[in-house]
């Protein structure tokens, strides 16, 4: 398996990955990696892609987001979407992703990361429930155990807050969960 940053000619693969992991809402994460893909500019975002035989088999994206902090506005990461292959789950390539992308991030200086997934999966990245690190959701449709955030080693104590998502993700509608019966 090789990683390495998504390149253009990546972005057909990288939407059949999504279209796959997430089978019943793919469309909507494909759509939101389309979107997202044109707010990365170098050093500030990244998309990585695992491959297999030259075939993409998962891409992890990291964008920019803000953190509301009573000092000032602070510039952080949200790790969305994740995605591998049905058939290439559970060997590895998500953990790997995941791991070079907060490496990238870390060198890069960036103070947060964020998300919105399962706590079980994610804790082993160190990743902790954002409310218990100081930090508010963008939403009251996310679950308490699923905002979570990692502190890289460009973060500061000063640095708490409300985390506010990028445009794209309120423009899919990517953010927290509908309850389907309202």
């Amino acid at each position: 398996m090789d990683l390495r940053e998504e390149l253009p000619s990546d972005g057909q693969a990288v939407r059949n990955v999504h279209l796959q992991a997430f089978a019943d809402h793919g469309s909507v994460v494909a759509d939101l990696v389309d979107s997202l893909r044109g707010t990365i500019a170098p050093e500030d975002g990244l998309s990585l892609v695992a491959e297999h035989d030259r075939q993409v088999v998962g891409h992890v994206m990291f964008t920019r987001s803000l953190l509301d902090a009573p000092q000032r506005l602070v510039e952080v990461q949200v790790l969305s979407p994740l995605a591998v292959m049905p058939e290439f789950h559970r060997r590895g390539i998500g953990s790997a992703l995941v791991r070079h992308g907060l490496g990238t991030l870390a060198e890069r200086a960036v103070p947060l990361v964020f998300l919105e997934g399962d706590p079980g999966y994610y804790s082993r990245f160190g990743f902790a429930a954002g409310g218990d690190l100081g930090f508010r959701k963008p939403s009251l449709r996310i679950p308490d155990g699923a905002f979570q955030a990692i502190r890289l080693p460009a973060y500061e104590p000063w640095m708490t807050g409300t985390l506010v998502y990028a445009e794209p993700f309120w423009r899919h509608d990517a953010v927290g969960l509908r309850d389907p019966d309202a």
